[in-house]
């Protein structure tokens, strides 16, 4: 309740947003975690096909976050919302009509392309409405957006009971929902008519290199993020013996963001600079891979039910601390990014920190996949546990650094950008 009393302090818009997010990953990962399965289970493809397929939603989602962040300083981040959600509504729909390459390749190409459509697009419109409050509305979309990633896979593994078609129906029913909502609610704000090209906005935000810096930084937040899908799950797996296990991780993490998320940020915001509390957050994700690398040092299964639960509480507890992390940082990186440059330029500056940061954290997933591959065939089960804390400490530290030398903004004083 107190979640929807903060969230009506904000303007319309952003309160549609804030459950926009919630649509949005609700059907996202009621469809997307079942793909692969389907493509393999259902349409008997090869294991180098399916990576095809699902690497190309992903390049073209995390290759063009550049293009939605432009289109919306240009076009105004209302439109690009729409187009992104009208475009992941096609997006899903191909998937459960389509059942040969050439058609499962558009589906995924226009479902990344809608990502980085609206998800810059999203932020962009959120920092530019909520001024006075952007850090506890970030916190919000945190909340729903988490909250979404638990909803999406439990109704998606429901809706296989029936096929796979009507979860992908049911994915793109939310969407198009979404992009008739967003077009009758969000209103038509007036864009200033930009001065240069694109190319030049593009060369003003890439010689910014403080920014730089910082979305570098961030590559260990979001690398950290994406083990909540690979690591933690395996681990909870491997410590309990049940499949099943893996979905505690979101109920804790769910249940932890509603009950705290707001709390943690209105406490940390008038305590301290910005840059303080993402590096905390930062170290409080690097510690949550410590315990359970306790339970990977381990050897052998589980030895009954009271075994099991006792060696899933180091996972959990792992689990707690990661998402405490995330809740610590990610609402005041958020709020920073805009005040990096020129505000005209808001949806570039968050569009190409997704695409820099983003590269490096794909490349930092490459790394703790080969750490796990490594530690599987060498008995050392503890590796990728141990990478992920470096990886977390090497980007607190690389923000505590930056924010030594002065080069993160704040709320009330915008960065100097350092141009190369």
């Amino acid at each position: 309740m107190k979640t929807w009393r903060e969230m009506r302090r904000f303007p319309l818009a952003v309160q549609l947003l804030l459950v926009n997010q919630l649509g949005v990953n609700t059907g996202f990962y009621l469809l997307i975690p079942y793909l692969a399965t389907h493509l393999t289970g259902n349409l008997g493809m090869s294991a180098a096909v399916v990576g095809i397929v699902l690497g190309v939603r992903n390049l073209s989602q995390q290759g063009l976050f550049i293009i939605g962040g432009s289109a919306s300083d240009r076009l105004g981040a209302r439109g690009v919302i729409i187009a992104g959600c009208a475009l992941r509504t096609v997006g899903f729909a191909l998937f459960a009509l389509g059942d040969n390459l050439s058609v499962l390749l558009a589906a995924s190409a226009l479902s990344g392309l809608a990502g980085a459509l609206f998800n810059p697009a999203v932020r962009t419109y959120i920092a530019q409405e909520a001024t006075e409050g952007r850090a506890e509305a970030f916190a919000l979309f945190n909340v729903f957006a988490t909250t979404g990633a638990l909803v999406g896979p439990l109704l998606g593994s429901t809706l296989l009971f029936v096929d796979f078609r009507t979860s992908a129906l049911t994915a793109a029913g939310i969407f198009a929902v979404l992009a008739v909502a967003q077009a009758l609610v969000l209103p038509v704000r007036d864009v200033e008519p930009s001065k240069g090209t694109v190319l030049a906005d593009w060369r003003e935000v890439l010689g910014n290199r403080a920014f730089l810096a910082f979305a570098l930084a961030m590559a260990g937040m979001f690398t950290l993020e994406n083990q909540l899908y690979l690591l933690l799950p395996d681990g909870a797996r491997q410590a309990t013996g049940w499949n099943g296990a893996a979905g505690l991780i979101f109920v804790v993490g769910t249940l932890a963001n509603l009950a705290l998320q707001l709390r943690i940020t209105r406490a940390l915001k008038e305590r301290g600079d910005r840059a303080r509390w993402i590096a905390t957050g930062l170290g409080l994700m690097a510690l949550a891979f410590l315990p359970p690398a306790v339970v990977a040092a381990g050897s052998g299964g589980p030895d009954g039910a009271v075994d099991a639960a006792l060696r899933a509480l180091p996972v959990l507890v792992g689990a707690l601390l990661l998402y405490l992390g995330v809740m610590v940082a990610q609402p005041f990186v958020m709020e920073l990014i805009p005040g990096f440059g020129r505000s005209e330029l808001t949806g570039t500056y968050f569009g190409i920190f997704y695409v820099v940061s983003g590269i490096a954290a794909a490349l930092g997933n490459t790394v703790v996949g080969w750490a796990m591959d490594t530690g599987e065939r060498g008995d050392a089960d503890w590796l990728p546990w141990a990478c992920c804390a470096v990886f977390g400490l090497a980007s607190a530290l690389g923000v505590a650094w930056l924010h030594r030398l002065g080069s993160l903004p704040t709320p009330s004083k915008p960065a100097v950008p350092a141009t190369a």
